[in-house]
């Protein structure tokens, strides 16, 4: 059961966004800091990470906005496709979670959009799910509530980011059993993003809405 909560946590990545007021550190290893927060008339509870990291925010734009290798660093991805592009910063993709038996896998369809604040150079990232665009399959549970927002904030050469999730995995799992094991997968999740960060296609990224 702890391995299949680890595994439920960690399905929106991407999702998009929420305010809560009043987080809770629950845990914190390798400067990556894991705060939860309880959501009106839900009783999972919302996530918040925080770190920072050795990149740019062009850098760490990239990374997020790469979809296709989140199957590289985003926990127990099974499958993670491009659905379609409208932008270099707006664009869909599918998702597939894998789950062990006998629970059915999670999928999902997000559309993500990056933007930058001129003024600060602060870029957010939203991903709400959207229904549709990609056929639901057998014994998978197509996730319909997800939401989240990365922030990511310029500090000299460093980035500094803030993460925050709720989604609903959707079929039987007790809310109580997400909410104990909430921070394990975001923990794994973006120490493979730290390791991730350091490949070639990533290093000395130059998006074009973001100064460097």
């Amino acid at each position: 059961m702890r391995k299949i909560i680890l595994l439920l946590v960690t399905l929106s990545l991407y999702a998009p966004a929420m305010a809560q007021s009043k987080w809770k550190l629950i845990a914190e290893e390798d400067q990556i800091r894991i705060y939860s927060s309880a959501v009106p008339d839900s009783k999972i509870k919302a996530i918040k990470v925080d770190c920072i990291v050795d990149a740019s925010v062009a850098e760490m734009t990239a990374l997020i906005l790469d979809v296709e290798a989140g199957t590289e660093w985003v926990y127990k991805t099974k499958s993670c496709k491009l659905v379609k592009k409208v932008s270099p910063t707006d664009l869909y993709y599918h998702s597939e979670i894998s789950l062990p038996w006998p629970l059915d896998n999670r999928d999902f369809v997000a559309h993500l959009v990056a933007r930058r604040d001129p003024a600060t150079g602060v870029v957010t990232v939203d991903g709400p799910v959207v229904s549709g665009m990609v056929p639901e399959k057998r014994n998978v549970v197509r996730v319909m509530d997800s939401k989240g927002r990365w922030v990511l904030t310029p500090l000299a050469g460093k980035t500094k980011i803030e993460y925050m999730l709720h989604t609903d995995p959707g079929g039987y799992l007790p809310a109580w059993a997400v909410n104990a094991f909430a921070a394990e997968g975001p923990m794994e999740t973006f120490k493979s993003m730290k390791q991730q960060l350091k490949l070639p296609k990533y290093r000395n990224a130059s998006l074009t809405f973001i100064a460097n």
